[in-house]
């Protein structure tokens, strides 16, 4: 499983950046253009809000997690949720963990 969690990682983090990198050369570092894309209409800002409250929700059940199985650097999901996505932030932390599992 652990290759699998890499491989999604690296799609996870390839697939976003194509649709985020596309906005970012037509309108060149407009977060606030970004931000309000991001709820530019119903469809978008329901699926935004979706995405928001889940990355939320897996933070803080990673970080609890983390401290029961001794993962040391769990801190590197707060970064990849922030920069990607959801998309890159779990399969990260489920590489992780799977790693952990390993070496126990």
């Amino acid at each position: 499983m652990r290759g699998f969690y890499l491989v999604m990682a690296v799609i996870g983090t390839l697939v976003p950046w194509a649709f985020f990198g596309s906005f970012f050369a037509a309108n060149g570092l407009d977060l606030t253009g970004f931000l309000a894309g991001l709820f530019a209409n119903g469809a978008a800002g329901g699926f935004s809000a979706d995405i928001l409250i889940s990355i939320a929700v897996f933070w803080v059940w990673s970080w609890r997690d983390a401290r029961q199985h001794g993962l040391d650097r769990w801190w590197w999901v707060l970064p990849s949720g922030c920069l990607v996505g959801l998309s890159l932030a779990l399969p990260l932390y489920l590489w992780m963990r799977e790693g952990k599992a390993q070496t126990a």
